[in-house]
C-alpha cells in the first residue's frame, strides 16, 4: 500500500510539472471581458471519442457578472481570448461555436450541459475557477470537479479523474439541458485554430 501511494505521489509531482501557467495582462482581459444577456449558468463541455465511448476532455463554461471559459489542460485557445491559467476571457457566442467546431471532429464528438443557477452560485463558480491555477496534463476532470465541489447544487458532483462519470453526474441534476455536437472534421484539426472568430 504504501509503495502505490509513493508511486502516486511520484506521478503527481510528474504531472504538476507539466502544467502551462499563463497571464494575459489586465488590459487584454478587461478589453476582452464578455457579459452575456442569457441567464446565470453553469455550462459542462465533455469530449467523447466516437470509437469506444470514453471520454476525453472536460471543460466549463460559467455565465454571472461576465461569461468565461475554464478549459483545464486544454489545447484550444484564440489570441483574442486572453487566459489566466486554463481560464479564458471574451467568450462571445461566436467564441463558444468556435470551441466546440475544435473538439467536434470525426474521433470524437462533444457534449454540452447546461444548468440555470442563482448569481451568487455564479459568481463563486467564477471564483474558484480563477483561483485554480494552471492544471497539469491529463488531470482535466479533477479540475472542474474540484471547482464543483462545495457549490451549492453540485454537492452530488464528486472528485473524479473520468470526464464520462462527470458528465453522467452533472446529468443527474434537476433541470439540466443537454446537447450533442458530432462534426466530420479530421483528427489532425489545429486548423481551426487560425481561424477568425
Amino acid at each position: 500500500m504504501l509503495r502505490v501511494l509513493f508511486s502516486f505521489l511520484v506521478l503527481m509531482s510528474l504531472a504538476a510539472c507539466g502544467a502551462e501557467p499563463k497571464w494575459a495582462s489586465d488590459e487584454d482581459v478587461a478589453r476582452a471581458t464578455y457579459v452575456h444577456d442569457g441567464p446565470p449558468m453553469i455550462t459542462l463541455f465533455t469530449v467523447i471519442s466516437n470509437t469506444s465511448g470514453a471520454g476525453a476532455h472536460a471543460a466549463l463554461m460559467i455565465n454571472g457578472s461576465q461569461r468565461i471559459m475554464f478549459d483545464p489542460a486544454g489545447t484550444w485557445y484564440h489570441p483574442n481570448l486572453p487566459e489566466r491559467n486554463d481560464v479564458h476571457f471574451g467568450i462571445t457566442d461566436p467564441a463558444v461555436d468556435f470551441y466546440i467546431d475544435y473538439h467536434a471532429r470525426i474521433t470524437h464528438h462533444i457534449i454540452r450541459q447546461d444548468i440555470i443557477v442563482s448569481p451568487e452560485v455564479a459568481e463563486m463558480a467564477i471564483r474558484k475557477a480563477m483561483a485554480y491555477g494552471a492544471v497539469p496534463k491529463a488531470m482535466c476532470t479533477v479540475a472542474v470537479t474540484s471547482v464543483l465541489q462545495g457549490i451549492p447544487g453540485f454537492e452530488t458532483i464528486k472528485s473524479s479523474w473520468y470526464p464520462k462519470k462527470t458528465y453522467e453526474a452533472f446529468g443527474r441534476l434537476p433541470g439540466v439541458v443537454e446537447q450533442k455536437f458530432f462534426d466530420d472534421d479530421p483528427e489532425e484539426n489545429g486548423y481551426i485554430l487560425v481561424r477568425g472568430i
